[in-house]
């Protein structure tokens, strides 16, 4: 049995974002995290693999300084990791995005047993469609916003959280699983996994899939991906403008608090 989970590196909101001409996120000038949903879904996969010892492969697709988040994964407990990375790859959209990753994920082989987990949606696209389209592409079944999974066997018992309840669905393996943060708390990385993953990288390699090594594969239209072939195209992105100032006001907590009050008073807003 192997569990495949699908995470993506983001930009980290909290920081500068920077916006291309044409439109795309300039990812190489911005500090990046793993999206926090797909955290979520490696937690899950984990717990199945405490459970049972089954393998778990971190993917991605990315430019080469994703293998930086592939070892974080595998130091958190990932076996090994599989980066998607090629320039024809780049720019493209949910559509192009799901294909290429359905397509190194039927290279790699899905079998009978065979989970693949998602994060419920990436923060810079909030789209949620990626994981849903995999399944689509890979002709298995799927089940949306994991908040409990018990695993029976080949059969998962989902809880699946929605705006107005939760609905209890089972699903055969193979499948495809999109969860949720409120699922679980992902671990943190361990020593043990750290020093594996940096002194002993054999013992969790990773495979690095271009195109050539995809461009045969049947999920994949030649004609659909990337930027030039993504059906979806940006009209506008940009940086929203700074709005406002702020003023530090020091001194001790009630001085602060005595000079704020008399500015508010000046300005009439008290």
């Amino acid at each position: 049995m192997r569990i495949y989970v699908c995470v993506k590196q983001v930009p980290d909101t909290s920081g500068k974002v920077a916006v291309n001409e044409n439109g795309t996120l300039n990812r190489a000038s911005m500090a990046t995290i793993i999206n926090p949903d797909d955290m979520n879904a490696m937690e899950a996969a984990l717990k199945i693999k405490d459970a049972t010892g089954c393998q778990v492969t971190a993917v991605t697709m990315g430019p080469p300084p994703a293998k930086g988040m592939l070892q974080e994964l595998m130091a958190m407990g990932a076996d090994d990791a599989v980066l998607i990375s090629g320039r024809e790859f780049g720019g493209s959209d949910t559509f192009a995005t799901s294909q290429i990753i359905a397509g190194a994920l039927h290279h790699l082989g899905v079998g009978e047993e065979d989970i693949v987990f998602c994060g419920r949606q990436a923060i810079d696209g909030d789209t949620a469609q990626v994981g849903p389209q995999i399944a689509e592409k890979l002709e298995i079944p799927q089940v949306t916003y994991a908040g409990d999974i018990e695993k029976d066997g080949n059969v998962l018992r989902i809880k699946r959280l929605l705006e107005d309840g939760y609905m209890t669905v089972e699903v055969k393996t193979p499948c495809l699983i999109t969860c949720v943060k409120e699922l679980n708390e992902p671990r943190y990385l361990t020593v043990k996994g750290i020093l594996e993953v940096f002194d002993t990288p054999e013992k969790k390699p990773i495979t690095v899939l271009d195109y050539p090594a995809l461009e045969n594969e049947p999920l994949i239209d030649k004609t659909t991906i990337g930027l030039k072939g993504s059906p979806t195209n940006i009209f506008k992105s940009f940086t929203p403008p700074q709005k406002g100032s702020v003023e530090m006001i020091p001194g001790t907590a009630a001085e602060a608090a005595g000079a704020l009050a008399e500015k508010l008073a000046r300005k009439h807003i008290i």
